[in-house]
C-alpha cells in the first residue's frame, strides 16, 4: 500500500498539493474561505493566496466568478497555479506572481465584488530567520494601510474587503480602515473552545455603512472533536464530514 502524500490534501472537489508554499493549509484560511459572504460576486481577488486554497473554496461556491490571486512569492504562485489547473474550475481562477500594489499598477482599472485575505500578520515582529517566511508572516502597520487604500480604489460600488486576523491586528485595522473610510460590516471572533477568548477576527469591511453584524464561531465541542458549527461551515469542503 502506498504511502499518503503528505503534502496532499483532498478536499471534496479539488484537491490542494502545499509543495513549494511555507505557508500551509491551516483553519484560518479555510473557514475564511467558508465564511465570506457576497451576493453573487462576479469578481474577485485573492491576495497572498499562497496555495490558493480559498481562491478555490470561492471558486466552487460561487459559480459565475472570476478570481484573480496574487501571491509575492514566485514558488507559492507556480504552487497555486498548478492547483488551480488540476481544478474543476481551472478556467475561472488565474494567479498572479506578484504582490497586490505591483498588480494594480498593470490593472488599474480592476473592480472587484470581492477582495478577500488571509495576509501576513505579525505586525513589526522579529525578522525571521527563513527570508520565505518573513515574506509570508511578516508585515509591518504600513501593509495594511496600502491593503486598506487599495481596496477603497478598486472594490465595485457595493464591494467588499474580507480578511482573517489575530485579535490585536484586527483592532489596528479596524482603526485604519475607519479613518479611511472603509466601514465594518461583519465581526465574526474565532475561538477554539466556547470558553476560550478569541484568538481570530473574520472581517468584512464596505463602503457602504451598514448595522455591524457580530457573531462568535467555535471550532471546537472537546479536543479533538469539531463543533457543529464548524462541521457546517465546512461541510461542503472537507471530506471528513
Amino acid at each position: 500500500m502506498s504511502k499518503p502524500e503528505k503534502h496532499l490534501f483532498r478536499f471534496k472537489k479539488f484537491d490542494v498539493d502545499q509543495r513549494g508554499c511555507i505557508m500551509k493549509l491551516n483553519t484560518d484560511g479555510v473557514l475564511l474561505g467558508a465564511l465570506a459572504e457576497a451576493e453573487k460576486p462576479q469578481t474577485i481577488l485573492d491576495i497572498g493566496t499562497g496555495t490558493g486554497v480559498i481562491a478555490l473554496m470561492l471558486a466552487q461556491r460561487f459559480a459565475t466568478a472570476k478570481i484573480d490571486a496574487v501571491e509575492v512569492d514566485e514558488e507559492a504562485a507556480v504552487t497555486a497555479t498548478s492547483n488551480f489547473n488540476n481544478s474543476p474550475f481551472a478556467d475561472k481562477l488565474t494567479a498572479y506572481a506578484m504582490g497586490f500594489a505591483d498588480f494594480f499598477k498593470i490593472n488599474p482599472e480592476n473592480k472587484y465584488d470581492l477582495i478577500i485575505s488571509n495576509p501576513p500578520f505579525y505586525i513589526d515582529a522579529l525578522a525571521s530567520p527563513s527570508a520565505v517566511k518573513n515574506l509570508a508572516k511578516h508585515a509591518g502597520a504600513g501593509f495594511f494601510e496600502e491593503l486598506i487604500s487599495v481596496s477603497l480604489q478598486h472594490l465595485s460600488p457595493g464591494g467588499i474587503l474580507w480578511l482573517v486576523l489575530p485579535v490585536n491586528t484586527a483592532a489596528l485595522v479596524k482603526s485604519i480602515a475607519a479613518q479611511r473610510g472603509l466601514h465594518l460590516q461583519k465581526n465574526i471572533t474565532l475561538h477554539s473552545f466556547k470558553t476560550d477568548a478569541a484568538h481570530r477576527e473574520i472581517l468584512s469591511f464596505g463602503v457602504q455603512q451598514l448595522a455591524l453584524k457580530q457573531q462568535q464561531f467555535v471550532i471546537y465541542n472537546a479536543p479533538k472533536v469539531y463543533s457543529e458549527q464548524y462541521q457546517r461551515a465546512l461541510a461542503n469542503f472537507f471530506i471528513v464530514f
